[in-house]
């Protein structure tokens, strides 16, 4: 089957009559686009659709609590605050949200994980997930990161390299945190070492936590996304660019939140508000990424 299917390919597909197909569509109950004037159905929407109704004699799925957990976004802390979608944020981190989604104490995480080995994200920390056979990852966003450094940049700051050689002070963030994992892989892909870095010793447990300390002059940068250097007024490195999913389980896609918060991040005004922030790029939003 192709990846964005027909009425008669849908019908097909799920053995069912096209004049039923379009009586789902009428009463909203099954996945659709009309982007090009006509109806299609996304195949990997359609599977989750599926298995989202299946029926079965086991233990009892409980629907966990409406909150988003894993890595503070801007963009997402402020979708989540607009689009009315009762998701409270709780933001400890990219391995302490995929630790959360496991024990069934939040319905999403934020994900950017990178895999030292291959260089994708998330994919790699996802499967080594024990106990969940149905977790599926949506693209967010791709989002620069590099160091963020105090207005007009007045060490003159142009590579990692400088870090070691103008002895900065650095901002860190927390163990489990995706951007202190990827500020090692990009310290060993430059061959630096931490050891030979002055860093803080208590770490920002947030992004704006960090940009914070770089505007207070309690460190001289740290490793941060654009859009928190831009909300700072504070010059910004470009380094890498990221890619930022959220993970959930299947039948949670189906959820209220989580349906009222990817509506709305399809709507002009989400758009608007990641180019004002800066740094994002919406490209790959929605697509699905990985669906165990």
């Amino acid at each position: 089957m192709p990846e964005l299917m027909t009425t008669a390919e849908v019908a097909d597909y799920l053995r069912l009559k096209e004049r039923k197909i379009y009586e789902l569509v009428r009463l909203r109950r099954i996945p659709c686009s009309r982007a090009t004037g006509k109806l299609l159905f996304p195949k990997q929407m359609i599977d989750l659709w599926v298995a989202r109704h299946v029926e079965f004699d086991g233990p009892e799925l409980r629907v966990p609590p409406p909150i988003a957990a894993g890595s503070h976004d801007l963009l997402l802390e402020w979708a989540l605050r607009e689009s009315g979608c009762d998701l409270a944020l709780l933001s400890g981190g990219s391995q302490d949200g995929l630790r959360r989604l496991a024990n069934g104490e939040a319905m999403v995480a934020g994900l950017h994980i990178i895999d030292p080995d291959t260089g994708d994200y998330n994919i790699s920390s996802v499967r080594m997930l024990q106990g969940i056979g149905d977790l599926v990852l949506i693209e967010w966003a791709r989002r620069w990161q590099g160091l963020v450094l105090p207005a007009g940049n007045p060490k003159r700051v142009a590579s990692l390299s400088d870090l070691r050689d103008k002895r900065l002070r650095i901002a860190r963030r927390q163990e489990g945190a995706g951007a202190e994992i990827l500020f090692r892989y990009l310290l060993s892909r430059d061959g630096l070492r931490l050891e030979d870095l002055d860093v803080l010793e208590s770490p920002a447990l947030t992004e704006t936590d960090l940009a914070a300390a770089v505007l207070d002059g309690k460190a001289d940068c740290g490793l941060a996304i654009e859009a928190v250097a831009r909300q700072f007024r504070l010059d910004f490195l470009p380094l890498h660019q990221e890619r930022f999913d959220l993970a959930m389980r299947r039948p949670d896609y189906f959820e209220r939140p989580i349906q009222s918060l990817l509506t709305f991040s399809r709507t002009p005004a989400f758009v608007t508000s990641a180019q004002k922030f800066g740094g994002y790029d919406l490209g790959g939003f929605g697509r699905v990424i990985y669906n165990s």
